[in-house]
C-alpha cells in the first residue's frame, strides 16, 4: 500500500491511494501517519474512505520524524568517484530533522553556498521500537520504503571542518517522499533502480544491489548502537552521478530541477532558489 500526508506546510493529513490510485482521507482513521500508527498501516482498508479531490500538495509521508539518520559512501560505484575505497563499517551521521520537506517542495541553497549537491537514496521508514536486533530479523521493524534527496552542501560537509551534519541540514535539503511504500508492495529493498536527472539531463544511475551494506545490515549495526523508534528515518547511500564526482565539478544553481526516482516508489521534483 501506499501512504501519503497531504495539505498545506505543517497542516498535513495522513492519505492512503486505492488501488486505483485515487487518494483517499485517512485523518478519521489515524491522526497521522506516525509513530505507533506505523505499525498497523497494512491493515487498514482504503475503500469506503472520503476521497481526496484535486491535486494537493504532498508533504513527506512519514510526520513527527524523530531521526533522520544518513549512511555514507555505502555504494561501492559512488566512493569510486569520490576516490575513496568503500568503508569497512557503515559511515553514519545525522540530518536535522528541520530539513524535512515535501517531495516537490522547493530546495533552497543557503547563504554561503558554495557547492550544494544532489543524492537520490533509499529511505527506511522504522515501523517499531527497534534494539539489538539482527541482521535475520531487521526487515520486521521495517514499516516501508521512500525516496530522500539527501541534498549536501559540500564546502559546508568537508572543507569547514567538523563533522558532516553541517553540510547535510540545512532547511530544506530532506526532500521525502512521495509514498510509504508498504514492504509487501515495495518488494526487494536490494533490487530497486534510482535515478535523477538534472534539468532534464541524465546525473545518477544505480541499483541498490550495488549497497555496499544492504537495508537489513544497516538496521541491525544501528539497533546496537541507538534505540530506533517508530517514525525514524535511515537514508541508505547514494549512487554515482553526484556533482562532486563530476569533471569538472557541477553544483547546484538557482533555477536547477532535480527529478528523482526509485521503481515502485514515485517520482520528485524540487526547483532550487536562493534562500533569502
Amino acid at each position: 500500500m501506499k501512504f501519503v500526508r497531504f495539505g498545506e506546510a505543517g497542516a498535513e493529513k495522513p492519505g492512503v491511494l486505492d488501488g486505483d490510485g485515487q487518494l483517499r482521507d485517512l485523518s478519521g482513521v489515524v491522526p497521522d501517519i506516525a509513530g505507533d500508527a506505523l505499525a498497523s498501516l497494512g491493515q487498514i482498508d482504503p475503500e469506503g474512505l472520503p476521497k481526496v479531490g484535486g491535486t494537493p500538495r504532498l508533504g513527506a509521508p512519514v510526520g513527527h520524524v524523530g531521526k533522520l539518520i544518513g549512511i555514507g559512501l555505502n555504494y561501492s560505484d559512488h566512493a569510486a568517484e569520490a576516490g575513496l575505497k568503500p568503508p569497512p563499517e557503515p559511515i553514519v551521521f545525522m540530518k536535522a530533522t528541520s530539513s524535512i520537506t515535501g517531495p516537490n517542495d522547493p530546495v533552497y541553497l543557503p547563504r554561503g553556498s558554495e557547492k550544494s549537491d544532489w543524492e537520490v537514496e533509499l529511505g527506511v521508514v522504522i515501523g517499531r521500537h527497534a534494539k539489538y536486533v539482527s541482521e535475520d530479523e531487521a526487515l520486521n521493524y521495517v514499516a516501508g520504503y521512500t525516496i530522500v534527496n539527501d541534498v549536501s552542501e559540500r564546502h559546508f560537509q568537508t572543507e569547514r571542518k567538523g563533522q558532516w551534519t553541517k553540510g547535510k541540514s540545512c532547511d530544506s535539503f530532506g526532500p521525502i517522499g512521495p509514498w510509504l511504500v508498504t514492504p509487501d508492495e515495495a518488494g526487494d529493498p536490494q533490487s530497486m533502480d534510482l535515478s535523477l536527472d538534472l534539468n532534464g539531463e541524465k546525473a545518477q544511475r544505480g541499483n541498490t544491489s550495488s549497497m555496499v551494506f544492504s537495508v537489513a545490515f544497516i538496521v541491525s549495526y544501528l539497533s546496537q548502537m541507538m534505540s530506533l523508534r517508530p517514525g525514524d528515518i535511515i537514508a541508505t547511500g547514494t549512487p554515482p552521478g553526484v556533482g562532486m564526482g563530476m569533471k569538472p565539478p557541477r553544483f547546484l544553481r538557482e533555477g536547477d530541477v532535480m527529478e528523482l526516482a526509485i521503481s515502485g516508489l514515485g517520482t520528485q521534483r524540487q526547483e532550487v532558489l536562493r534562500d533569502s
